[in-house]
């Protein structure tokens, strides 16, 4: 059935005017009446004609006018969508669930691709998703790019609440009821964001290159040579500069700083820096490698702060281990290199200096609170109780911090519950945050990011922090410490407490307990002094021995329990190996004391494994996901559970995930090593 046109509004009182005007006519022939009874007779009499011919005129006029309205609105509808049709900005109407409807000329040149817009705006825009499609009446914008141009994507909703107009004021069921559409408007932004690409890569990026073992390299050249050897290197830095249109500048005799636009860097980032790899090759004449560290300081700011980002680099570079490179850009970090095993450095200078600047921190506070990692193993415990020693050997009082005592430090632990100690040694993460004060160092071992630690709010809370720890730095290391001492060479936090007590003097001498806790720490992160091990290493343990560590007893501490010996052999069973160098297992935490330690030792024996490059566990346990990740030279775990938000060594790494299942952990990692193997890091 037809709807009936019917006028309403102004327009409908704008044609019965006339009608209205007959009242006023009437009430003037009232008046006439009581003048003059002939004249308000005449007066009925033209009244009555001027309402013959206005309903005469009302009524045949009606039709017509309404005819004509009808036509001008058409003709009007036509003009709008003409101009809409033939509009220079590009614009469309969407569908809610994002389907294409209708788009102007402009836009169909844009999308190109009209039958896969109306299946879905997305097929044209990636940007564009359903999430990003307004549910209210509110604007939202989207960059977008379509080939080679971008534009700036404005999406309206329209709500039809039934009678042809959007209303605002519409209550939310009432708006899902109603008709609702997206108009979808395009401002091309390309010459903006061109404009803005090309004043980026003319910036200038502040760089920093050490050559990392200098004097290694100058004390085992002859003498004759060196001035020869040194020039090789620079001739290496310097045609490497120009490659790139540097401006360098040779502050000392192992330091230089360039300069060059923000263009070329894709170009060192494209190549991998490929002159870590050009100075490593120069032969020098005996079995000495030399090494370089770059860091790089990108992103918005003046000049001085790019050069402190560089500086920022540089130390990230040097504290994981040397002999690569690091961008940084704001809080971002960037990695490249550091490949190789760090070489050992045969001086012991860094940590005599590291052991004076400690007793002076311990001597300057009341009390001393240590603390490792979380869910910590016996490295961070061994390495807290000889802290504890050097503290106490300086009279003050101190305090390790352990919220769990898992299974593989039970047997070292429970030494320490004896009267020979304070029973307030051990204390949990509470008593440690009513105890830190001004007066108190906190002393971190093990660890050098601040959300793996046993209590991450101790850091807030301190005034004074030390970090000493074996692991790669990270771009997330904790930034407020006063000692920062970083050793990736070193096999165990345990030998680098080891090397500082022995510079502390005031007659210090471990307990034969602190001996083979620290003995301990060595034997378990060096699998039983087969990784990572040198003469710095054994000299360590040494020393520990010379304390009174006994090998036998700490060998059958470690000696493992049936149940976890069958989950280890039912992970090593069901193992698979991935591309077929690339073992992957889940291991078992249920009825597991320590499931992480557990899984680091099945990481390990999959490594005897002939063929296998890498090994990687999975642990479930408290919500997260443990990866234990083990290589031995060919492969650069770190690198890879960096990707994954961890870290630790070249040969030794983990990380933790969470909010994810073991199996969305193991397709993450096989993604992880897909992409690096694409990039020739694997």
């Amino acid at each position: 059935m037809k709807r009936r046109l019917k006028l309403k509004g102004i327009l409908n009182i704008y044609l019965r005017w006339p009608l209205f005007l007959s009242i006023l006519f009437l009430v003037a022939d009232i008046h006439l009446f009581f003048i003059s009874f002939r004249a308000g007779m005449i007066g009925v009499i033209y009244l009555g004609l001027y309402l013959l011919a206005v309903l005469l005129i009302y009524l045949t006029g009606r039709r017509r006018i309404r005819r004509d309205l009808i036509q001008f609105a058409a003709n009007y509808g036509q003009m709008q969508k003409n101009m809409l049709k033939e509009l220079d900005v590009p614009y469309a109407v969407l569908s809610e669930e994002g389907q294409l409807l209708w788009g102007n000329d402009k836009f169909l040149q844009v999308i190109v691709n009209k039958k896969a817009a109306r299946k879905s705006i997305t097929n044209i825009f990636p940007e564009i998703t359903y999430g990003k499609l307004p549910k209210i009446p509110e604007d939202k914008e989207v960059h977008v790019q379509a080939q080679d141009r971008y534009y700036r994507c404005r999406l309206s909703l329209v709500i039809d609440n039934g009678a042809g107009i959007q209303d605002e004021d519409l209550a939310f069921d009432q708006m899902i009821d109603a008709k609702r559409i997206v108009a979808m408007y395009l401002y091309e932004e390309t010459e903006i964001i061109n404009a803005e690409k090309v004043r980026e890569e003319e910036n200038l990026v502040a760089g920093l290159l050490y050559i990392d073992n200098y004097d290694e390299l100058i004390d085992s050249i002859e003498e004759v040579r060196q001035s020869l050897s040194m020039a090789l290197i620079d001739r290496k830095v310097n045609k490497y500069m120009q490659g790139i249109d540097a401006i360098s500048k040779k502050l000392e005799k192992d330091k230089f700083f360039f300069i060059f636009k923000q263009k070329h860097l894709e170009k060192l980032i494209n190549t991998r820096f490929s002159i870590l790899e050009e100075i490593r090759n120069i032969n020098l004449g005996n079995d000495q490698t030399a090494t370089v560290s770059i860091g790089i300081g990108v992103g918005k700011g003046d000049y001085m702060e790019r050069y402190e980002r560089a500086r920022a680099a540089m130390d990230l570079a040097l504290g994981r281990g040397g002999d690569q490179a690091v961008i940084k850009d704001g809080e971002r970090e960037q990695f490249f290199g550091g490949k190789r095993v760090q070489i050992e450095r045969n001086t012991r200078v860094k940590a005599r200096v590291k052991a004076h600047v400690l007793k002076e921190l311990i001597e300057g506070n009341e009390r001393v609170v240590v603390m490792g990692h979380s869910i910590g193993d016996v490295d961070s415990f061994g390495a807290s109780v000889g802290i504890c020693r050097i503290a106490k050997t300086l009279n003050r009082k101190a305090h390790i911090v352990m919220e769990e005592v898992t299974a593989s430090v039970r047997p070292i632990y429970e030494r320490f519950l004896t009267k020979d100690y304070d029973n307030d040694l051990m204390i949990d993460c509470d008593e440690a945050m009513e105890l830190v004060d001004d007066t108190t160092l906190l002393v971190i071992v093990d660890v050098n990011k601040g959300s793996y630690t046993e209590c991450p709010g101790l850091i807030e809370q301190a005034q004074s922090v030390v970090v000493i720890d074996h692991h790669r730095q990270s771009g997330d290391a904790i930034a407020k410490a006063v000692l920062f001492y970083i050793e990736p060479y070193a096999s165990s936090a345990c030998e680098m407490v080891a090397e500082i007590s022995q510079y502390i003097g005031n007659g210090l001498r471990l307990q034969p307990a602190e001996a083979e806790a620290m003995y301990a720490g060595i034997m378990v992160d060096t699998n039983y002094f087969t990784t990572k091990t040198g003469v710095r290493t054994f000299e360590a343990m040494a020393y520990l021995r010379r304390n009174g560590a006994d090998a036998v007893r700490v060998r059958k501490v470690f000696r493992e329990d049936l149940d976890e010996y069958k989950i280890k052999a039912a992970a090593i069973q069901n193992t698979e190996l991935y591309l077929g160098e690339y073992a992957i297992a889940e291991s078992s935490s249920k009825g597991v004391d320590s499931p992480t330690v557990l899984g680091a030792k099945i990481a390990n024996s999959l490594l005897d494994i002939k063929g296998v490059k890498a090994s990687f566990v999975f642990t479930k346990y408290n919500g997260k996901v443990y990866i234990s990740a083990r290589s031995i030279d060919e492969l650069n775990v770190q690198v890879m559970m960096e990707r994954l938000g961890g870290g630790g060594h070249i040969d030794m790494a983990g990380t933790q995930l969470e909010n994810m299942t073991v199996d969305e952990a193991r397709a993450k990692l096989k993604e992880t090593i897909d992409i690096m193997i694409q990039e020739g890091e694997a």
